[in-house]
């Protein structure tokens, strides 16, 4: 496994839509890992392919480190939403910077899981939220695209 360096604010790739995943093969394997892994080191709740520049329809969630395993999603398709949230959001390609954005308050996602199998997972909440943001990144979409006017805030970082 290994950190994969997270595609920043102004690289042209985070506005292109993925490709689907034809074929689960061991470079796919790699790429999740690699994702679980660069996903953690900067202590993110989600990582889409795009955003370590590949444009193919993977994503991987991780809402509670402490009690769940990563969602791994392959060609996701949000099948419904339902509902509202108006929530504080950040993404790793958009560092120390967060803003307010409306997000549904429930997603039905389908995919194949790592393995190929197909899965639908039904998120609310934070997961909602995670699922609806990492699935904007394969379509070009980020969520800057979405910030309520007037929200946006940028953090410093602190020095150790």
């Amino acid at each position: 496994m290994a950190i994969r360096t997270i595609r920043e604010e102004g690289d042209e790739i985070l506005k292109k839509v993925s490709r689907q995943v034809e074929e689960i093969d061991e470079k796919i394997q790699v790429l999740i890992d690699d994702m679980i892994e660069t996903m953690h080191k900067f202590n993110g709740v989600g990582l889409a392919a795009v955003q370590v520049g590949v444009l193919k329809r993977v994503v991987v969630i991780h809402t509670d480190y402490e009690k769940e395993e990563p969602i791994v999603l392959i060609n996701p398709k949000i099948l419904k939403q339902k509902g509202a949230q108006t929530v504080e959001e950040g993404c790793l390609s958009f560092p120390n910077k967060f803003a307010k954005v409306v997000r549904p308050e429930e997603v039905t996602v389908e995919g194949l899981d790592r393995n190929g199998n197909k899965i639908k997972i039904t998120g609310k909440g934070l997961l909602a939220q995670a699922i609806s943001h990492e699935v904007d990144h394969l379509n070009g979409e980020v969520f800057m695209d979405k910030i309520l006017p007037g929200t946006l805030e940028y953090v410093t970082p602190e020095k150790n």
